[in-house]
């Protein structure tokens, strides 16, 4: 059995397992073992190695000096010279909560990258640093890995989400220093969705799902998660992603009769309140047994009561839950 592979036990973690925690593959952390002096202080028997929790802080130190640009084997130095902080024993990988924490729950905590992350999990960490080295592969790999374990639709609530919401702070706080990382980021996130998604599910007639952001909206992360959620659930979807015109939505709209239309909005200047009306107004079918889609308004754009004949989900657990039982009537 490999350290990556065997189960933690009450001396530590595994190799594999503080790998992951950092964002970097086992045969990093074992590099700065042998070349650096970086590995555990005390050994429970045997051939496999546990790390402590102070062991994970002098590692956390090595990978946000060198995330700076600092050589490895200055960083080594500085890492194990540096005290750790003090702070409470590191847990054990759990379950996904079904909610996040409440913000005001533990005080804001700071990843090797220095990104704020709160009360984000593991994950969120390994992600942000493997974000900001710009490493497409750990990034690739993490993000994957947190949508096997946890499904979709939680890895993107209780891992993606925050990480991005902590890159983005950064970004806004630093000059936009970080653009560069949230662009990486984004892109990453697209290509790990369209890689757990599977092969889109075929129509059926009254049961497809159109996804579009409004008119002069381009954020189209939250509406390619919906629609992998979906296509999970084998309900046919329409993606027409960023800043769809109204004249194309609706056009889209009458050609394919949908069950559904969600409609992204990003900010309150793109919602328009009169269009998710108009949408939601439009029929088709033979006198007497006419239809109309339900409308989902999505985005913090959307603030405020729903427009009349539209509905508004709390979030995107909700969304599915509402479209798939629409979808499978």
């Amino acid at each position: 059995m490999s350290e990556s592979t065997e189960p933690a036990g009450t001396g530590g973690l595994t190799t594999g397992e503080v790998a992951r925690r950092l964002g970097v593959a086992p045969t990093t952390v074992r590099t700065w073992d042998q070349r650096y002096g970086l590995g555990p202080d005390r050994h429970t028997g045997g051939r496999h190695r546990r790390w402590t929790p102070a062991d994970v802080a002098r590692l956390e130190r090595m990978c946000a000096l060198t995330a700076t640009g600092i050589p490895p084997a200055e960083a080594a130095r500085l890492a194990r010279e540096t005290p750790a902080p003090a702070s409470a024993p590191a847990a054990p990988p759990s379950v996904l909560p079904r909610r996040a924490p409440a913000p005001q729950a533990a005080p804001a905590s700071r990843a090797g990258s220095g990104l704020r992350l709160g009360d984000a999990r593991q994950e969120c960490k390994g992600i942000a640093r493997a974000a900001l080295r710009l490493d497409a592969a750990a990034l690739d790999r993490l993000l994957l890995d947190a949508i096997r374990e946890h499904g979709l639709v939680a890895a993107w609530t209780e891992v993606i989400v925050p990480t991005l919401q902590a890159v983005g702070r950064k970004w806004e706080s630093s000059g936009e220093r970080y653009v560069e990382v949230e662009h990486f980021l984004s892109w990453h996130v697209s290509g790990a969705l369209r890689r757990a998604a599977p092969d889109t599910a075929p129509d059926r007639p009254g049961a497809s799902v159109v996804l579009a952001c409004v008119p002069g909206d381009n954020h189209t992360l939250a509406l390619e998660v919906l629609s992998a959620a979906l296509a999970q659930r084998g309900i046919p979807v329409r993606m027409f992603g960023g800043a769809l015109p109204v004249e194309s939505l609706i056009a889209a709209v009458r050609r394919t009769g949908p069950a559904a239309v969600a409609l992204w909005a990003q900010s309150r200047a793109t919602a328009s309140r009169p269009l998710a009306q108009h949408v939601a107004a439009m029929e088709w079918g033979v006198r007497g047994a006419r239809r109309s889609p339900l409308v989902l308004t999505l985005g913090p754009g959307w603030s405020g009561r729903p427009a009349p004949g539209t509905a508004r989900p709390h979030g995107l657990a909700d969304a599915v839950q509402a479209l798939e039982g629409l979808a499978t009537r």
